[in-house]
């Protein structure tokens, strides 16, 4: 018969792990399949790992793999894929802000209609605070436009996919991951799914604005060169900026009109300082990610498994 794997991020998620498990188990009753839970416990520091074991114990369906500290959402995903065995591998948080029942329709998509992934789109924010919402519309436009990703908006995580995908999405075993985007490069037919924005069923969001912002400079940096093209625009602007100042002194010397030196001369210092600064910022950023792709350090590690 053939198996459903889920994997199932999860970082200080003890308020929702049992009230997810209940939900799920009135869906996986529903599939004609086996079914597999993959839990990631991302070093939590509340109950999420010991609420797993107790879940492992009492179903032999349900697996988890612990980290040794907290690597992150992509690290915690790409553990689970690789820890999953199932024919199909999906991808789900733990808070049921992804509605279960859509997993059906998932199955149904990739059985009958010969899709490699059904996935999940929000249609609204509602509950979203407005400038998250607005940031984040931004950034699927942004992405899109520059970048060879391509990235739904309002896309989620949770989807299934063939095994085939799963292991395309594998193969890819860079350490800075934005998986977003990895979905979307791979390639594949994917169906999408429209839902209406739900509430966490229990507990707060991990993800801060500042955590937001990091992630989509992350997924930018990722697939996109279009930043280090930067600095060609930036040494274009500095030649017209310098051409201008020379034409602004001189008129102004032929009219006879006093310019204070020192001022001229900190214009146009202050001037190339900001746009040297801003070149080099977005240098730094790529030789950090090529540092952290050959410095040879795992994605994460595994303090336990079962």
């Amino acid at each position: 018969m053939e198996k459903i794997s889920i994997v199932i991020p999860c970082y200080n998620e003890e308020e929702c792990i049992k009230i997810y498990y209940e939900k799920m188990e009135e869906i996986v009753a529903k599939l004609p399949t086996e079914f597999e839970y993959i839990f990631v416990n991302d070093g939590s520091s509340d109950k999420t790992l010991a609420l797993m074991k107790e879940l492992a114990s009492i179903n032999p369906n349900v697996r988890y793999v612990s980290f040794s500290r907290n690597f992150g959402k992509e690290a915690a995903i790409y553990a689970g894929l690789k820890e999953a065995t199932g024919d199909y591998v999906g991808l789900m948080d733990v808070d049921l802000q992804d509605p279960p029942a859509l997993l059906l329709d998932m199955y149904k998509g990739i059985k009958e209609e010969g899709y490699d992934c059904v996935a999940s789109r929000r249609v609204t924010r509602k509950g979203e605070p407005a400038i998250r919402s607005f940031f984040a519309r931004l950034f699927y436009k942004i992405i899109n436009k520059i970048s060879d990703a391509n990235i739904t908006d309002g896309a989620r995580d949770f989807r299934l996919m063939t095994r085939p995908m799963a292991d395309a999405i594998i193969s890819l075993a860079e350490k800075d991951r934005f998986s977003k985007g990895i979905f979307g490069w791979v390639g594949f037919d994917i169906k999408w799914l429209e839902y209406e924005n739900v509430d966490r069923v229990a507990g707060k969001s991990k993800w801060s604005f500042r955590k937001l912002t990091k992630y989509a400079l992350g997924g930018i940096e990722d697939f996109s060169s279009v930043p280090l093209k930067i600095n060609l625009f930036l040494a274009i602007l500095c030649f017209i900026s310098t051409l201008g100042l020379g034409v602004w002194m001189i008129v102004y010397a032929i009219l006879g009109i006093y310019i204070p030196l020192l001022l001229s001369i900190s214009c146009v210092i202050s001037l190339f300082s900001m746009l040297i600064f801003l070149g080099m910022s977005v240098m730094s950023a790529y030789i950090k990610k090529i540092y952290k792709e050959s410095n040879g350090r795992p994605i994460y590690i595994v303090k336990e498994k079962k």
